[in-house]
């Protein structure tokens, strides 16, 4: 049984959403940040990465950034750009991309969930970035960054989604990146109990975006519980913001691969490596990948087609079968030497929003030795690793669009 529960949230006005609203901290560097909000003091990007208004010669997990979070977050209340809602309620965000609309119901997910995996995981999280979250969120007495959850479909939820936003929203801008956010806020008690009595009969909820963030919740939630002497269960410490979307709604876009240098190889000779366990086939021009186990590489200023064999896309296991996977034991692993892509400075990642055209920057400027584009993992699959127990490997999945920070705003009291 899932949790969504209403909350008193604090949104922006109408008039201020479209300044407000921003990219979640951990999408953009603080240098990309500080360009992201020139000429724009109301963006909750002065929240959510609140070093990009002080000396950049300050670590930003230093005590002054997080402080400087607090103070922004108050300062918009005080000038009234974000309003508190009168009464707990649901609300729906609906965003739209390239056509394509998705919408989710927003509301608190149960840290108590969390813990007994009634909201299942699919990644491991890194001590250094939760501990990041746990601070902003102390400080802050706030979840300001929305958890990306989904569901299996449910077709009387979409009823009622479908009702709510037969009526205008509440909010509606659309971003300079072309993406379209709006915002219904459900008030009728009988609505949100519906929506939460339908919730209630469905057994997961699963992390799709936002890990370390959930994990933070749970972390402050099980402190302020532990320092409560009267803790009763039903404290707002114990949920934490939340966006849930159906399943088949959701756009998972490829996260791909450059590294560094051929770890010692000659072209040739990692050429060879590679057609021991893969099909090469040299290409004009980009790769348009079709189907599971097809891989674009770049090296050189030419493109290239892999194809891995049957054999390796068939097991049991639903790891061992994801394209990651096999690019991991079966190239990068063997072939360059990436034992531990969590933590190897040799590799990084770049998401499929930004195009083939950036990993061949990458490349093209001396900065990578070469570049692998990715067949995009499915929500099928990350739903049947998050049942199975399992976790993914690291940079699985990059989900668009991105949630956008500060259109609601949850206080832990």
């Amino acid at each position: 049984m899932a949790t969504v529960r209403p909350f008193k949230a604090f949104r922006p006005k109408p008039e201020f959403a479209g300044e407000v609203a921003a990219k979640p901290y951990d999408v953009l560097s603080s240098d990309e940040a500080r360009r992201e909000v020139e000429g724009n003091p109301l963006s909750f990007l002065h929240i959510g990465k609140p070093e990009i208004d002080l000396d950049p010669t300050i670590d930003p997990h230093d005590p002054r950034v997080y402080a400087r979070g607090k103070e922004n977050l108050q300062k918009l209340i005080d000038l009234k750009v974000l309003i508190e809602d009168p009464a707990p309620s649901l609300y729906v965000y609906a965003q739209t991309m390239e056509g394509r609309t998705q919408y989710g119901i927003v509301g608190c997910a149960s840290v108590e969930e969390y813990l007994n995996d009634t909201i299942k995981k699919h990644e491991l999280t890194r001590k250094d970035k939760e501990e990041d979250r746990c601070n902003h969120v102390r400080v802050t007495n706030s979840h300001s960054g929305p958890i990306f959850l989904t569901y299996p479909d449910n077709a009387a939820i979409d009823a009622i989604v479908a009702k709510v936003t037969s009526l205008p929203p509440e909010n509606d801008h659309i971003a300079s990146d072309g993406i379209r956010h709006q915002t219904w806020i459900i008030k009728e008690a009988g609505t949100i109990q519906n929506l939460q009595g339908l919730f209630g009969g469905i057994r997961y909820l699963y992390v799709a975006d936002g890990h370390h963030r959930t994990a933070a919740a749970a972390v402050v939630g099980r402190e302020r519980k532990l320092a409560n002497p009267n803790h009763r269960g039903d404290e707002e410490y114990n949920f934490f913001l939340a966006v849930c979307f159906p399943a088949s709604q959701l756009k998972i876009l490829d996260y791909n691969r450059v590294v560094k240098d051929l770890n010692g190889l000659s072209t040739d000779r990692f050429f060879e490596k590679i057609k021991q366990t893969f099909s090469v086939t040299h290409i004009q021009g980009r790769p348009r990948l079709s189907k599971k186990g097809e891989f674009g590489l770049y090296l050189d200023g030419e493109w290239y087609l892999l194809s891995a064999p049957g054999s390796l896309l068939t097991k049991n296991d639903p790891v061992e079968r994801l394209d990651v996977t096999i690019l991991q034991k079966h190239l990068l692993d063997p072939i360059l030497g990436i034992k531990d892509p969590r933590v190897e400075k040799r590799i990084d990642f770049v998401g499929g929003i930004r195009g083939l055209g950036e990993l061949e920057k990458r490349v093209d400027s001396g900065e990578m030795a070469v570049a692998i584009s990715m067949f995009p993992t499915s929500i099928h699959e990350l739903i049947a690793i998050a049942d199975a127990g399992k976790i993914m490997p690291p940079k699985s999945t990059w989900f668009e669009p991105k949630l956008r920070d500060g259109l609601f705003v949850h206080f832990l009291e």
